[in-house]
């Protein structure tokens, strides 16, 4: 054994010592070593400890400290913001279900009490939120066929930014699939139940409909691309053409029971679309004939309607910004301001959703009957108390009629200038007309392009490019827009978009609705210039949330230069109001769901198609049931079961039931017809409209 322990100590100081022989030939030139190693292994495991300690030492050979660049800051900086923000998600959806009991959703307790399903369900996705796939791509794109490129992880927005905004645009002369790409909208139920992992869309609907007795054979989801104009969605993928065939399969498979449609938000007006289409003559329509809707829909249950649009979608083109957006760029300016970080973030956003056509049906529309003038809007005397614990009150089980400004989380106060969408300062929207610039649509000229401020320093080009320092400082200098001269403005400073997209929508009021002109298919999506169908048994419902600030006017304010700033304009989120005013950040507020205005989503089931109008020659029934928001006490509540908001209304449990009981065969009136918390009837008699 004592042999074996010798030999082993010699091989490893052999080899020590070979290592160490190049900075110390003195080791290798010793011969005396090796002959007193029996007698002195100490002093061996000294000197082999030494030798190895003095390899240690040496000098590595230095590798060359990788570029550090600012898109590598950014990067990193959104990696981080973006894993904190999942991880807190996952929490907020996880620890209601693991610490607290989970209360009894009301599919349950319907199917308890002996609700089952009756009529075949659709369901309409509005904007955003369907899931969108790759079919065709460039080669930056490889390896991304059927992938999700919009819905779920988005995982490539930090991969290779650029390719994916390139896959999201649409062509800007055509609005439909650039050269060499396709994406295409993800078919079935997954395309719009959860928008991102954790973050419910329809899931909760739909669970809930499942446990009433509702599967694929009666349960239908109409994913579309949202992106197209809603005719362009039937030119390119037969998208109507494909729910028309599926509400009538699902009424011929189950019993001949009538079909109940659920659209939400945009999905709305793409349903209203449809309505029209479906029973209009092909090639235009679907040749459904005059009594397919009579024939086929039972009811349609619209959740956060856009009827007549919203003026987010105004600041969406024409700064690429809403409020989250202002209060991110106050707080912090160099993440979206590309002065800072050399990025360019909300010109690519403009860049790209300026091919979207779909935004511009959300334009407001009814011009200054609905919205309001200089002096004038149907919420005069409105202002609003910000105060959480307004907004918290719980709702009673049913109220019939139209609450009192004492009940309302919002107060009459100082007189709010709503009908001004854009105004350039805080002292344009508040003073009198008479003391405001008048606007003359003819002075939008565009003028020579050697004359344009060339502002883009990179990729990110937009059509602001393209204008004049004289054309920039005149869309100022007018101070007040109202939707009179809203649309002569987005065509001045979107001229492609608005000149492609205006061929698809249209945003006045109908002074006779005979006239052949409004069989047009731009009109069909605009519920002031379209009749609804001939079909006296069909009712219609208005469900949406209130009691939630929402975006109603803008206040704005020219950027600062910079070489590198495309965007002229942005909102002034300095500009607040005083306590309790409607003005905060820059944007007025006003009643709604935090992206609706209820205006826009009550005023045709309160008025509009009310009865028989020239809007509803056929009487069909119209029913408004508002959600007031409650939203959750704590963390551990998830997004809230009372929740009054958009997209989180649609995990609202009394809003759930509603749908379930109508989808099981109940009537209007058996659900105790309207429940009105806002002051939608008020504002709607202000509405001097000829029905």
């Amino acid at each position: 054994m004592a042999s074996i322990l010798r030999f082993r100590k010699l091989c490893y100081v052999e080899q020590a010592v070979k290592c160490a022989s190049v900075g110390f030939e003195s080791f290798d030139q010793s011969p005396k070593i090796d002959q007193k190693l029996d007698k002195k292994e100490e002093e061996v495991i000294s000197a082999n400890n030494f030798a190895l300690e003095i390899i240690k030492k040496r000098k590595q050979p230095r590798k060359q400290p990788k570029e550090w660049r600012r898109l590598d800051s950014c990067c990193w900086m959104i990696g981080y913001l973006c894993s904190t923000w999942w991880l807190l998600l996952f929490l907020y959806h996880s620890l209601p279900v693991t610490l607290l009991q989970v209360p009894e959703s009301p599919g349950v307790r319907l199917k308890r009490e002996g609700l089952a399903a009756l009529h075949p369900v659709v369901l309409v996705p509005g904007i955003v939120t369907g899931g969108l796939e790759l079919w065709e791509g460039q080669p930056c794109a490889d390896g991304l066929f059927r992938k999700r490129l919009w819905g779920g992880s988005f995982t490539e927005i930090f991969k290779r930014p650029l390719c994916w905004l390139e896959h999201l645009s649409l062509h800007s002369e055509t609005g439909l699939d650039p050269p060499g790409i396709r994406v295409r909208a993800v078919p079935g139920l997954v395309a719009a139940d959860y928008f991102a992992p954790g973050y419910f869309v329809w899931a909760v609907l739909i669970e809930n409909l499942a446990k009433i007795g509702y599967e694929g054979k009666n349960l239908h989801m109409a994913a579309y691309d949202w992106r197209l104009s809603f005719q362009n969605t039937e030119i390119r993928d037969h998208a109507l053409s494909r729910l028309k065939s599926k509400i009538e399969l699902m009424y011929l498979t189950n019993g001949y029971k009538k079909v109940a449609v659920v659209p939400h938000s945009m999905g709305v007006i793409y349903f209203l679309h449809f309505l029209k289409w479906v029973e209009t003559p092909p090639p235009i329509g679907g040749g459904g004939g005059p009594g397919w809707c009579a024939k086929h829909i039972k009811a349609i249950m619209n959740i956060g309607p856009a009827f007549l649009g919203v003026p987010k979608a105004v600041s969406n083109i024409f700064s690429a910004e809403g409020k989250d957006i202002a209060y991110i760029r106050a707080m912090a300016p160099g993440l979206l301001d590309s002065k800072i970080l050399g990025l360019q973030t909300l010109e690519h956003v403009m860049r790209v959703s300026r091919t979207w056509d779909s935004i511009v049906s959300l334009v407001p529309k009814g011009g200054e009957t609905i919205w309001g003038n200089m002096d004038w809007s149907p919420e005069e005397r409105h202002a609003c108390d910000f105060s959480r614990k307004r907004h918290s009150q719980p709702s009673p089980i049913d109220n019939n009629v139209n609450n009192s400004d004492v009940k309302r989380g919002f107060r009459v106060k100082d007189p709010v200038q709503y009908g001004r969408i854009i105004s350039f300062g805080k002292t344009a929207s508040q003073l009198h007309s008479s003391q405001l610039p008048t606007i003359d649509s003819k002075e939008f000229l565009r003028t020579s392009a050697s004359q344009n401020l060339n502002f883009s320093c990179g990729e990110a080009w937009t059509e602001y490019d393209e204008m004049s320092r004289e054309g920039i400082q005149k869309v100022a200098a007018n101070k007040a827009y109202t939707t009179q001269t809203l649309l002569d403005l987005l065509r001045f400073v979107a001229p492609k978009m608005m000149l492609r997209a205006e061929a698809h929508f249209s945003h006045g009021i109908a002074d006779d609705l005979d006239n052949p002109k409004y069989n047009h298919y731009k009109y069909w999506s605009n519920p002031l210039e379209m009749k609804l169908p001939d079909a006296p048994d069909m009712e219609i419902y208005c469900l949406y949330g209130v009691g939630i600030p929402t975006e109603r006017s803008y206040v704005y304010k020219l950027s600062p230069t910079s070489g590198c700033k495309s965007i002229p304009y942005q909102i002034d989120s300095s500009v607040n109001g005083e306590d309790g005013s409607c003005l905060k950040g820059g944007v007025y507020f006003a009643d709604g769901d935090e992206n609706v205005p209820v205006l826009s989503a009550g005023f045709m089931c309160a008025k509009g198609w009310r009865g028989r109008t020239r809007f509803n020659p056929s009487g069909i029934a119209t029913y408004i049931r508002e959600y007031r928001h409650k939203p959750p006490s704590s963390l551990l509540e998830g997004r809230g079961i009372e929740s009054g908001a958009h997209v989180d209304i649609m995990g609202n449990v009394a809003l759930i039931e509603d749908i379930l009981r109508i989808a099981s065969g109940a009537t209007g009136k058996e659900i105790r017809g309207d429940r009105i918390y806002s002051d939608i009837l008020r504002m709607s008699e202000r509405i001097n409209l000829r029905l």
